[in-house]
């Protein structure tokens, strides 16, 4: 396999071995995407042209296995999903008596999302946000609003009690990586619990998204104000990922709670 740089080579192995790079060694990483950018018009052609291999036909499986430590007792948790597009573990999370609401920008993903859950629905403006619509199951408490993520606020729906995130921090451009972790801090009520998915792999062979996420950037997003924790680490490495010329991809779902001092 050519690597463009020897050094950023070295990095990644480490990566795959499960050492720590410097920061600065992983700023390197990180530079090789920093200008990447992905207009939201473009993740709407991608849902018209069904180009969304990153859905899931089943409830996401690191979800399943932390959903004791994320609801830590609790009922009837208030969900939030970032970029939910169709999950199906929207509904799970409903079927268990929780709420969800959901943002995203693709009007066919949201549809899709109730029609074949076979759940009736409601459209409606959303005064608060000009141009948005938010859709509510008429079964089960899920409200999934299609707007720009960052044109979202606790204005809306309040604050949460839960958030999940696969496919939001990855997804995003990773310029604005400050400007979201500040409103998804923002979302947290003082008893949130934040699950958060990221990948690491070489972002020197695949420009992303998904986009490379290592821990130490999410300890510089959200470390300051929240206490993080790292639930599991998976090789992920499927044919998908070795056909962009990757040879290692793990997927690390970490815990985040608001610091209590």
């Amino acid at each position: 396999m050519f690597y463009k740089s020897g050094s950023l080579m070295f990095v990644s192995l480490m990566f795959m071995l499960g050492g720590k790079p410097s920061w600065c060694q992983t700023s390197k990483m990180l530079s090789a995407q920093a200008d990447r950018v992905m207009a939201l018009g473009e993740w709407e052609e991608r849902w018209r042209e069904d180009q969304t291999g990153w859905h899931r036909p089943h409830v996401n499986k690191m979800l399943e296995s932390n959903i004791e430590k994320v609801l830590d007792g609790r009922k009837g948790v208030k969900f939030f999903f970032p970029l939910c597009g169709k999950a199906l573990d929207m509904k799970w999370l409903a079927d268990m008596g929780h709420s969800v609401v959901g943002v995203e920008i693709a009007e066919k993903a949201i549809k899709q999302f109730f029609e074949e859950s076979n759940m009736t629905y409601s459209e409606e403006t959303v005064s608060a946000l000009p141009g948005a619509k938010v859709y509510k199951s008429s079964e089960r408490n899920i409200s999934l609003y299609q707007c720009d993520l960052y044109n979202f606020s606790s204005a809306i729906e309040g604050q949460f009690g839960g958030i999940w995130d696969r496919g939001s921090l990855v997804a995003i451009n990773p310029r604005d990586r400050q400007k979201y972790a500040a409103l998804i801090t923002s979302l947290m009520d003082k008893d949130c619990r934040y699950l958060l998915d990221t990948l690491l792999y070489n972002p020197e062979v695949y420009k992303g998204p998904p986009f490379f996420v290592p821990d130490e950037q999410v300890q510089s997003l959200f470390g300051k104000s929240c206490d993080i924790e790292l639930l599991q680490s998976l090789d992920a490495l499927t044919d998908r990922e070795k056909a962009r010329g990757m040879d290692f991809f793990t997927e690390k779902v970490h815990l985040i709670t608001l610091k209590t001092n």
